[in-house]
């Protein structure tokens, strides 16, 4: 792929605005079938994949194309379209499905823009709770249009730890994890992307996880970075779509620091 110059702040702007109106179109899609009963299938990584999941995705995905038909797609559901763009939108109807059958509102639609390879928009929505971040390169991240910060702590012994569930590590992963979660203030389990919104709004300091794909953390990445937090693979390498799935999210560089000395002890 030949390289071009960077989106413009006018473009982004742009795209943040579409980004929100696809939000905002899906929402009450996925809104009704909360809490109804559901067709459950199993997909070939053991993972539950319902018709909520699947609406979902379609409409994104033929809003997309109608827009922007020269734009590719990345979607949990559905697959690559154009994946070789200039521009890509990655998507994740229903991140944290489970939550979603469960009747657990803490379930969310992620969107990312990627520009190169490289997430340059994020979107985390949460339909149930009408709480929604943005994130966009080089601007400050939003919750519901207001300017949110991670939190200022840097000591592991003072941090609130979350990961979705101790079911997604294995092996070193979670010995690793253990080890955090023994050196940090407290753990919590459960959330999904909501997590790391609460991370972004400075009530959650740490989140750590393993077994990811690309279209569960891409739209993470502007929004804690925009919030001022890291977040890396678990080497600390930037993520991207080759990364393994482990994610490190953190409100400060320090805290991240020390986060990344006990997962690598771990790891070695």
């Amino acid at each position: 792929m030949q390289t071009s110059p960077p989106l413009s702040a006018q473009q982004l702007a742009e795209f943040s605005s579409f980004a929100q109106t696809l939000a905002d179109r899906v929402r009450p899609l996925s809104r009704k079938w909360f809490r109804h009963a559901l067709s459950i299938d199993t997909k070939a990584d053991a993972s539950p994949v319902t018709q909520a999941d699947r609406e979902v995705e379609a409409a994104l995905r033929e809003a997309i194309t109608q827009r922007y038909p020269d734009h590719g797609i990345f979607g949990e559901e559905f697959g690559a379209l154009h994946a070789e763009a200039e521009l890509v939108w990655s998507l994740d109807p229903i991140d944290g499905t489970r939550a979603f059958i469960s009747g657990n509102p803490l379930w969310g639609t992620l969107l990312a823009l990627l520009h190169q390879g490289k997430p340059v928009l994020g979107v985390i929505d949460i339909p149930m709770l009408e709480e929604r971040w943005i994130g966009a390169a080089a601007s400050p991240a939003r919750l519901n249009g207001e300017i949110c910060r991670v939190s200022a702590c840097t000591e592991l012994r003072h941090a609130i730890l979350y990961a979705t569930s101790p079911d997604i590590f294995e092996g070193a992963e979670l010995a690793g994890f253990n080890a955090l979660a023994e050196a940090a203030r407290m753990r919590r389990f459960g959330g999904d992307c909501y997590s790391y919104g609460l991370l972004a709004s400075g009530h959650v300091d740490l989140v750590v996880e393993a077994g990811l794909q690309p279209y569960d953390y891409l739209a993470l990445m502007p929004v804690i970075e925009g919030a001022g937090g890291v977040i890396t693979d678990w080497s600390g390498q930037p993520l991207c779509l080759e990364s393994l799935g482990r994610v490190v999210a953190a409100a400060t560089p320090q805290l991240h620091r020390q986060a990344m000395r006990v997962l690598g002890a771990a790891l070695t």
